[in-house]
C-alpha cells in the first residue's frame, strides 16, 4: 500500500516527529507524563460514581470502573488523536511552506504520540482488574494487535480529512469538538451495548467505535472472540482510511499555498 511505502520511506523522519510531539507536549508540564494516566483516571472515576450510585448501570459481573475504563481509553487515544491530526498541517505551517516531506507524517506522528499515551494507560487496566478481583483473559492479548490496527485504520483515515479539511476551512476545529461529543454519547462507552433496543442495533453497529470497542471487552473481561460487529467496523475502518488517505495526497499539493 502506497501510505506504507512512504511511511518505510520516511521512517527516520516519523519517529524523530513523533519523538518532538511527545516531548513538546510534556516538557512544560509540573505532572508531566503522569497526566497520561490522570486523565483516564479521572473520568473513570466521575462516571463510576454517577452510573453506579445515582443513575445505575447494569454491567453484569463486572465493575463498573473496569467496565468503563477498558473502552474510555481507547475512546480517548480516538478523540485525542484526532484533536492532534486536526492542527497537525496548520499548526506547523513554517515547516509546510519551507520543506518538502511526505506531508502525511504530520498527522500521523500525532496519531503516534497518543499511541504511546494509550499503551501506558492501557496498563493501568491490569492494575484495576486485580484490584477488582477481575479474571484477566492472558489469550485476548492475542487479539488486541489487531483490534489496534482496526482503530488505527480508523484514527487514520478520519485524521487524514480533519487535516486537509483543516487547511481550507478553520471551523474544522469547532465542528470536530461537537462531533466527538456527539460520537462519545453514539458508542458504548458508559453503558453496554445490550440497553440499545434490538431494532436499532444494526444501525448502531454502523458506528465503527461500537465493535472496536466491543472486541476490547470480549477479549479481556468476557473472555469470547470479538464480536460479529468488529467485521463491520473494519470494513468501514479500511474504506474510510482509503478515502481519506486519497483525499489528502490530492489536497496537499495547495497546503503551501493556502497556509
Amino acid at each position: 500500500m502506497i501510505i506504507i511505502n512512504n511511511l518505510v520511506q520516511s521512517k527516520d523522519l516519523l519517529w524523530a516527529w513523533t519523538e518532538r510531539t511527545v516531548r513538546a507536549r510534556y516538557q512544560q508540564s509540573a505532572l508531566g507524563g503522569l497526566w497520561i494516566i490522570l486523565q483516564p483516571l479521572a473520568t473513570v472515576v466521575i462516571f463510576s460514581v454517577i452510573f453506579t450510585y445515582f443513575v445505575p448501570v447494569d454491567t453484569g459481573d463486572i465493575p463498573y470502573p473496569v467496565f468503563s475504563y477498558i473502552a474510555i481509553t481507547p475512546w480517548m487515544l480516538f478523540a485525542n488523536s484526532l484533536n492532534d491530526m486536526a492542527d497537525s498541517i496548520v499548526g506547523n505551517m513554517q515547516l509546510v511552506t519551507k520543506i518538502y516531506f511526505p506531508r502525511e507524517i504530520l498527522p500521523i506522528a500525532s496519531m503516534l504520540a497518543r499511541l504511546l499515551d494509550f499503551f501506558v494507560a492501557f496498563g493501568l487496566l491490569i492494575v484495576l482488574m486485580l484490584l477488582f478481583r477481575v479474571t484477566f483473559f492472558p489469550l485476548g492479548l492475542l487479539f488486541l494487535p489487531l483490534i489496534v490496527l482496526i482503530q488505527l485504520a480508523l484514527i487514520i483515515g478520519v485524521g487524514m480529512i480533519l487535516a486537509a479539511a483543516n487547511v481550507f476551512y478553520r471551523d474544522v476545529r469547532s465542528l470536530l469538538a461537537l462531533g466527538i461529543q456527539l460520537w462519545f454519547y453514539a458508542s458504548p462507552i458508559i453503558y453496554p451495548v445490550t440497553m440499545v433496543p434490538e431494532q436499532f442495533r444494526p444501525i448502531y453497529n454502523l458506528n465503527p467505535m461500537t465493535g472496536i470497542i466491543e472486541a476490547y471487552r470480549a477479549v479481556l473481561l468476557y473472555q469470547t472472540l470479538p464480536p460479529p460487529s468488529i467485521y463491520i467496523s473494519a470494513v468501514i475502518s479500511a474504506l474510510v482510511l482509503v478515502f481519506g488517505y486519497m483525499l489528502f495526497k490530492r489536497a496537499e499539493f495547495l497546503f503551501a499555498d493556502i497556509v
